[in-house]
């Protein structure tokens, strides 16, 4: 048995680390915590096995576990954050080195302007648009209905529409027409 879930829990890193990882980091945009919370997940992945029951792919059984301990973090680095804001510091909104992590301009763009809208519509449109999940898919990684991702990704699309646009992103005939649906 131990055998068939390290090899199976192998299988599922060489499948999925990446991916796993681009959705933490896109969720909270910091390069060293993704990866700490991508290991962890494939951690309580290993250590939970047992209650995978197979009703759905192990895709959609990571990301779940994923984007619960990517919620987790982000409620609890709340609070330091706004500390942080009432003594006026500011996040470094840079982007990263180019050996941290490659973003093409457009993407950059994109992933600037998925920061700064809220949680929930990050959470849909990363996972519908970006990483291209079904609406099951989706609603079983969210724990939502999936009537509840159909209209929070239909809220979601013309606020990052707004936010690219008054970032002065948004123009005629870029990839972000394409993406948004227009």
């Amino acid at each position: 048995m131990s055998d068939i879930r390290n090899r199976e829990i192998i299988k599922w890193y060489e499948d999925f680390n990446e991916p796993i990882f681009k959705f933490i980091f896109m969720m909270i945009q910091d390069y060293q915590q993704a990866e700490d919370l991508r290991h962890e997940t494939f951690l309580k992945a290993y250590i939970h096995y047992d209650s995978y029951r197979r009703k759905s792919n192990p895709k959609t059984w990571l990301f779940s576990i994923a984007h619960n301990l990517t919620i987790d973090f982000i409620r609890k680095r709340k609070p330091i954050l706004l500390f942080k804001e009432a003594f006026f510091f500011k996040k470094d909104t840079n982007p990263l080195p180019d050996e941290m992590i490659q973003i093409k301009e457009s993407s950059y763009e994109l992933y600037k302007a998925l920061g700064a809208i809220k949680d929930s519509y990050r959470e849909v449109i990363i996972l519908r648009k970006i990483k291209e999940f079904s609406i099951e898919e989706t609603a079983e990684v969210l724990g939502w209905s999936e009537s509840k991702v159909k209209s929070t990704l239909y809220r979601a699309i013309p606020v990052l529409e707004t936010q690219l646009l008054k970032e002065g992103y948004l123009r005629e005939g870029t990839i972000y027409k394409k993406f948004i649906g227009y």
